[in-house]
């Protein structure tokens, strides 16, 4: 395809002049792997086409929230009710109700859940909540794990332990981030000598349980029990961030995936989004009743949004909510995806290629290892080149990953087995180039 015929690059080259980088969100741009980015003109079930009519299998679904695929009949009625009742009202709804009673009724760690429009601004939320119910000022990280573009969460490791993080943006001054502590995902003997140097100053752990945005890393039991047993011991509240990982990965989200290694465990915050507006802008913070209720109008903790509860999400994030809890759902997602690892796995062995894969759920991640990585330090380290030739080689073959090493795949229930099939014979193909 020529430049004077290719539409993804013409509208590519118009949309730079127009919006920054050409794209509303920096991973689309597909700066880390280089080429120029798929403009989707429409999508249906497992599938997306781009501006040039070429079909893909996509493994991404929106980074997520595509759990039942694109267009899920049941999703596209109730939001087309929606529209016809109005788009917006800034009054409540009955929906927004019945959205947060669904969600409390599957993830039983939260009696009251505040609707709001975005992963980021439910990520921001919890920690000023988090901040006010316990009325201290510092906040404990992770390497690797992202929670939005919050100023305070915008932050890299310091230069040691008892040093405090440094921005990782422009614009974010050192003195917001002077109170953001940044450790080592899954080093338990570095989590334990912060709790015991700051301990009695945090007012959280924030966590994504299973990493997302240095492609899929999991906390490891022992791990996440002793992010557990200090936050108690010392006061700090714990938040799980399971904005990608929430009804993901498992019915009852990664909280409850973890629960059945750590006998009653449960976070003292719980952050969601994607799966919960199924593709509409939707996200949530929740908690126990005693903490909620410092929020506003009831509390000291401030917090609003213009279009939180949206008629038009909810409805949307309702009817996904629904079609998930019929029985062998998660079951059958998690199977596909497990499948999907295993032929990718099996084709780089056949082909000699250092590989290895993990899974939950509907969440998924690869890396050109020979063992799973447990950090983001030893992601880092992963072969860039290899990489990018990975994923333009399935790209060409219509298969559509994450244009970056550092994101999670994600599996839908319309993908099926012949998706699968092709996907795999794909990556046979284009391990033989790496």
């Amino acid at each position: 395809m020529t430049p004077d015929t290719d539409r993804n690059l013409q509208l590519f080259q118009r949309a730079q002049k127009v919006i920054p980088g050409g794209v509303n969100s920096p991973v689309r741009a597909f700066k880390a792997v280089g080429g120029t980015p798929r403009f989707v003109s429409r999508a249906q079930g497992a599938y997306f086409w781009d501006a040039n009519d070429k079909r893909y299998i996509d493994f991404i679904g929106s980074w997520g929230p595509m759990i039942l695929g694109h267009g899920h009949p049941a999703v596209v009625e109730a939001v087309e009710k929606a529209c016809l009742e109005g788009f917006s009202f800034g009054a409540p709804t009955e929906r927004e109700v019945e959205l947060a009673e669904e969600i409390l009724s599957l993830v039983p760690s939260m009696d009251m859940v505040r609707l709001v429009s975005s992963g980021t601004e439910a990520g921001m939320s919890a920690i000023r909540l988090a901040r006010g119910a316990t009325g201290r000022t510092k906040i404990l990280k992770f390497e690797g794990c992202y929670h939005g573009h919050a100023d305070a969460l915008l932050v890299k490791a310091g230069s040691g332990l008892a040093t405090f993080g440094n921005p990782t943006s422009a614009g974010v001054p050192n003195e917001v981030v002077q109170h953001t502590l940044v450790l080592e995902y899954n080093n338990v003997a570095q989590l334990e000598e912060a709790f015991a140097l700051h301990g009695k100053d945090l007012a959280c752990l924030i966590i994504e349980p299973i990493a997302g945005n240095m492609n899929f890393v999991r906390a490891s039991v022992p791990f996440m029990q002793r992010c557990r047993e200090l936050c108690t011991e010392h006061g700090a509240l714990l938040i799980l961030d399971e904005v990608m990982t929430g009804f993901r990965v498992a019915l009852g989200s990664a909280q409850s995936v973890y629960a059945k290694s750590i006998p009653g465990f449960a976070p003292d915050i719980t952050v969601m989004g994607k799966v919960i507006g199924g593709g509409m802008p939707l996200a949530a913070f929740g908690a126990k009743r005693g903490i909620m209720e410092m929020m506003a109008p009831l509390g000291p903790v401030y917090q609003a949004g213009t279009l939180s509860g949206n008629p038009i999400a909810t409805a949307c994030g309702l009817a996904t909510l629904r079609e998930i809890q019929k029985p062998g759902f998660y079951e059958a997602l998690g199977a596909k995806t497990q499948k999907l690892m295993t032929g990718l796995k099996g084709a780089a062995d056949a082909a000699g290629v250092p590989f290895s894969v993990d899974s939950e759920g509907g969440m998924f991640g690869f890396f050109l290892f020979d063992a799973l990585p447990q950090n983001y330090a030893k992601v880092m380290t992963t072969d860039n080149k290899r990489f990018n030739t990975l994923f333009h080689g399935m790209l060409d073959r219509g298969v559509y990953f994450a244009p970056a090493l550092y994101e999670a795949g994600f599996m839908s229930a319309a993908h099926t087995e012949a998706d699968i099939a092709e996907a795999v014979a794909a990556a046979a193909d284009v391990f033989k180039l790496l």
